[in-house]
């Protein structure tokens, strides 16, 4: 009798954490960062799609991640944050369950602005088949860069970033400082966008290396990012 009580006691708590893994998208709990000043840890993860993932710290290796094109996240070996594991794809059939955006089921884009002055855009597309969540802020690398961009906390959004199939989700990223403040300006070539999990600065899945301008993108060392926005307007007014 105590046996099959404990059993259905164990069966219960199971459901329950299954129950949140699948519900954490939706109640914004991946929104609060409690660790966004501290670089991540830097454990190697695998990814479902058997790609490495980008390792944004200072000990992090020189990665080839930064293909051209398709910023797909399918590219060579790069980096990332990496944590907590967070899971990637919660169990169920298709459109069961939100899932975790990543470079393997979006489309990502850059796109230098002129205004506001010195920043630059980053979309994201799901190009998924199920609802997927863009959690934190991006995690950037420029070629071989050995620091992570912090993020600008007042841009911290209310709820997680939710993309359904077709919808773009947006980030804002201050290259430089415009009065030239910045130290340690240089031209970046190639760039690995990396996504979060569940936690801070655990690993989301592959990363998107979306491609440049020809000419490159300048930055210093007043590179910051966003948190993830769901409109390109409040990517951009900050």
């Amino acid at each position: 009798m105590r046996t099959a009580r404990r059993v259905r006691l164990l069966a219960a708590a199971g459901a329950a954490v299954a129950a949140l893994a699948l519900t954490a998208c939706d109640n914004g709990t991946g929104t609060r960062d409690e660790g966004a000043s501290r670089p991540p840890t830097t454990t190697s993860t695998q990814t479902t799609a058997t790609t490495a993932t980008p390792k944004p710290s200072e000990t992090a290796d020189g990665g080839t991640g930064a293909g051209t094109g398709t910023g797909t996240g399918t590219g060579g070996s790069t980096s990332a944050p990496v944590g907590d594991t967070a899971t990637k794809k919660p169990s169920g059939g298709s459109g069961s369950a939100q899932v975790l955006c990543d470079g393997s089921d979006t489309a990502v884009t850059v796109q230098p602005l002129s205004r506001p002055l010195n920043h630059m855009l980053i979309t994201v597309r799901n190009t998924g088949s199920r609802t997927c969540c863009l959690t934190y802020y991006p995690v950037l690398r420029f070629d071989e860069m050995q620091w992570v961009p912090q993020p600008a906390e007042e841009t911290h959004p209310q709820a997680v970033t939710t993309l359904a199939p077709g919808e773009s989700g947006y980030a804002g990223v201050l290259l430089s400082a415009a009065d030239g403040s910045g130290d340690g300006g240089t031209t970046g070539r190639r760039l690995a966008v990396a996504f979060q999990g569940m936690t801070p600065h655990s690993s989301g899945g592959a990363p998107a290396t979306p491609s440049l301008p020809a000419k490159g993108v300048y930055y210093d060392s007043s590179l910051r990012v966003t948190y993830w926005q769901q409109d390109r307007n409040d990517a951009l007014d900050w």
